[in-house]
């Protein structure tokens, strides 16, 4: 999926979830947010943690979501593969499919920053 594609399919869901959604689930996605936060670590490692966890727990989405995160945080191409790394060793073989999945959608990421 390219990030264009993505970034508007999430807006579109998430607005929709949120319109219907009640007290508690509106709050999880605050705590959801509020998680990223600066606080005493710094957003760009909160944002590769969630790589991490999103890689390991196999959840395509959420692995777009915070590699959009972390381009954003000026995640270097080194710091990144070294936290795909770790995932990779966390789940075993199972996480490179998503692995390869997220090095190109990176790679759109890179592109499409350029073209702007």
């Amino acid at each position: 999926m390219k990030p264009k594609d993505f970034n508007e399919m999430r807006k579109k869901l998430t607005d929709l979830t949120l319109d219907r959604a009640n007290l508690n689930v509106k709050r999880f996605f605050a705590l959801d947010h509020a998680a990223y936060e600066e606080g005493a670590l710094d957003s760009k490692t909160k944002e590769l943690l969630g790589l991490i966890a999103s890689m390991v727990l196999r959840c395509d989405d959420c692995i777009y979501y915070h590699l959009e995160q972390c381009f954003k945080a000026e995640v270097s191409s080194e710091e990144l593969m070294e936290a795909m790394n770790i995932a990779l060793v966390v789940g075993g073989s199972i996480v490179i499919p998503h692995l390869r999945r997220a090095t190109k959608y990176w790679e759109d990421l890179a592109y499409e920053a350029s073209q702007t």
